[in-house]
């Protein structure tokens, strides 16, 4: 489970800026693959054998290092042949006369050459699908692909696709053979056609973000048992950020929360985004940005880092934060065992409510020891409160050092809560009270 607001904050698709993370994933060659891995996307998996299944896959074609083995431009061509079902376009052997045969030769009969190279086409990828299951067979008969290959050779190996496989040399068929080849993938045998294609576009997927691993050194993350309730992330880090810095994190039943702190722009946010794109990808079974992972299989995964104001509904920035926390509350009293982020909780609100509620309810997200949070916070005092009142949370900060009036920032996770307040530093460094006492002297001058 997840929701749009949790899509954007971890830039999924790419909504509000660029860099994506299904951009980065998204190298497949057919148009086909590209939506099947939006869905991908778009649904992550919560049973630990299809995530372990599908990791598994992606990584053989990691490491077989297979290229896709099919021509692009046959899939344009076999998708429009395959979207015309009208009877009435379909070919009939009577209709073989000398004056269709005339037609043909000057050009003008352009619906039959639309059939025909439709027919060619499919037949290629027929005969490729085929060469592909002998080309992986004594390797990737040994994997969770099997599954799939086992679907694609009952496809390749039906005994009424045999005649059209064994088709040596398809732009020599004749009139007849088109005609009968035609009625046999348009209409007799079109939705296993259609499953082979949806075969072949799941392959490019495995392919191409295989491929991705490769390139970006990802790691292919364990799913176990969602009873175990833990997390280990080894130096995760956000995947499109340059020059990203990992960082480590343990999570179990007895430190299912943790309390971030740290300074502005010591990297909260963004280490925050990377623990929960790391942990979404692995629910998909795709390779992530670390260095070592492992994790207990969550219902459900829900963020709450950049929430909008709702001025349509009139709700103020405070009045959003509450019904978010709300909808999140009614998840967990479901007993869900679900992965949630906030950032810096109720900021839309004054100092006073912000402690009370960020204490009253960090307190009571540590009860439910089956979920995990991440909880960050300009509000030191509301770290040392809890303290004193929950056994269970671990207190990390992202430290900030005054170098020579400048603030310099290690983006390194660090146990315990951190005593950083350079706010005026920023403030004071940008020159903003100059401007200000500039202006104003300006106009006592005039």
């Amino acid at each position: 489970m997840t929701d749009n607001q949790t899509l954007d904050d971890l830039n999924i698709f790419g909504k509000r800026s660029g860099n994506s993370i299904y951009e980065l994933f998204n190298r497949t060659s057919t148009r086909g693959g590209a939506e099947i891995l939006e869905q991908f996307f778009l649904y992550p998996l919560a049973d630990i054998n299809e995530i372990n299944n599908r990791s598994e896959t992606i990584q053989y074609f990691t490491t077989a290092k297979i290229d896709f083995p099919f021509k692009t431009n046959l899939f344009d061509i076999t998708e429009q042949y395959l979207e015309n079902t009208d009877s009435r376009s379909r070919l009939a052997p009577e209709e073989n006369t000398l004056g269709r045969k005339f037609n043909s030769l000057i050009g003008a009969d352009a619906a039959y050459k639309f059939l025909f190279n439709g027919v060619c086409a499919t037949i290629e990828l027929l005969v490729n699908a085929r060469d592909f299951l002998d080309q992986i067979d004594a390797t990737g008969s040994k994997t969770p692909y099997q599954k799939d290959m086992e679907g694609i050779r009952l496809i390749v190996e039906n005994p009424a696709l045999h005649p059209l496989i064994n088709s040596k040399a398809t732009s020599k068929l004749s009139y007849a053979e088109t005609a009968e080849y035609d009625r046999l993938l348009r209409y007799v045998h079109h939705d296993l056609i259609r499953r082979l294609l949806h075969y072949i576009y799941t392959l490019d997927v495995y392919i191409s973000v295989g491929k991705v691993a490769a390139k970006q050194n990802f790691v292919f993350p364990k799913a176990l048992n969602k009873e175990q309730h833990i997390i280990k992330m080894e130096g995760v880090y956000h995947p499109v950020l340059p020059k990203a810095v990992p960082n480590t994190l343990h999570i179990s039943p007895e430190s299912n929360v943790i309390f971030l702190t740290g300074a502005n722009m010591a990297g909260k946010s963004t280490f925050m985004k990377s623990l929960g794109i790391a942990l979404y990808l692995a629910h998909m079974g795709f390779p992530v940005p670390a260095k070592k992972m492992e994790f207990s299989v969550r219902d459900g995964i829900y963020t709450t880092i950049n929430l909008p104001d709702n001025l349509n509904m009139g709700y103020s920035h405070f009045y959003a934060e509450v019904l978010r926390v709300k909808k999140i509350a009614e998840q967990l009293h479901l007993s869900k065992n679900l992965f949630i982020i906030f950032d810096e909780l109720f900021r839309g609100t004054n100092v006073k409510d912000a402690y009370d509620a960020t204490v009253a309810l960090t307190f009571a997200f540590a009860q439910k020891r089956n979920s995990m949070f991440v909880v960050s916070t300009h509000i030191l005092e509301a770290g040392e409160t809890l303290k004193t009142q929950c056994g269970n949370i671990n207190f990390c900060y992202l430290p900030s050092n005054l170098v020579g009036g400048n603030l310099v920032y290690s983006y390194q996770l660090q146990p315990g809560i951190s005593a950083d307040r350079h706010g005026m530093i920023i403030i004071n460094n940008e020159g903003i009270i100059d401007i200000l006492k500039s202006r104003k002297a300006k106009i006592s001058s005039l």
